[in-house]
């Protein structure tokens, strides 16, 4: 099977980020891209195996990074979205702060300029994944998947310990009634507030 035509596993995303790294190390940069979503969780969790995109957040070589993405697809035979930044309109305003993300690989691993790949933290997962949540999802593929084993990784058991994560990056008044009620679907009922 070729690259092109199968989903996007760890090692070819290392192999993606590694040349990435190359292209950046090339002119001298040192780039710095944040991984959300499937990506981040085939990075940093054993329960994903692969995803068919990248999401990603590349706000300061927004250019260079377009650039480098579009050769990699050429060289690889990949489609030109591999890498998006779709995931943007899911940003949390907790964004920038330390415990969303964190360094997970330099490429190349060393001192020089290079590419510097970010993922979001769990439990930030967990929360975009419950906000994006499909209404669609009540099956065991996608969105919901993901929530159970997040949820599961993290050790939430209950609706109301899974809408306190949520509520740690996205105002209250910014979580609407369907994750809410595909979180008390997944979770069991939330609690009555103040019983």
């Amino acid at each position: 099977m070729s690259d092109a035509t199968r989903p996007f596993d760890r090692s070819i995303l290392e192999k993606a980020f590694e040349r990435l790294g190359e292209l950046a190390a090339d002119e001298e940069r040192i780039v710095e891209i944040s991984i959300y979503g499937g990506a981040a969780l085939v990075l940093t969790l054993p329960h994903r195996v692969a995803t068919r995109d990248v999401d990603a957040v590349f706000e300061a070589d927004r250019s260079f990074v377009r650039r480098a993405a579009s050769i990699i697809a050429s060289e690889f035979g990949w489609p030109e979205n591999w890498l998006n930044d779709g995931v943007k309109g899911f940003l949390s305003r907790s964004d920038a702060e330390t415990d969303s993300k964190h360094l997970f690989r330099t490429y190349p691993p060393d001192e020089r300029a290079g590419l510097r790949i970010f993922v979001a933290s769990p439990s930030y997962l967990f929360a975009m994944k419950c906000l994006a949540m499909r209404a669609r999802a009540v099956d065991e593929s996608g969105d919901l998947a993901d929530i159970r084993k997040i949820g599961e990784f993290l050790g939430i058991r209950t609706a109301g310990e899974a809408l306190n994560v949520v509520a740690r990056y996205y105002p209250s008044g910014q979580i609407p009634p369907k994750t809410r009620f595909g979180i008390e679907e997944i979770f069991g009922q939330a609690p009555i507030s103040g019983k």
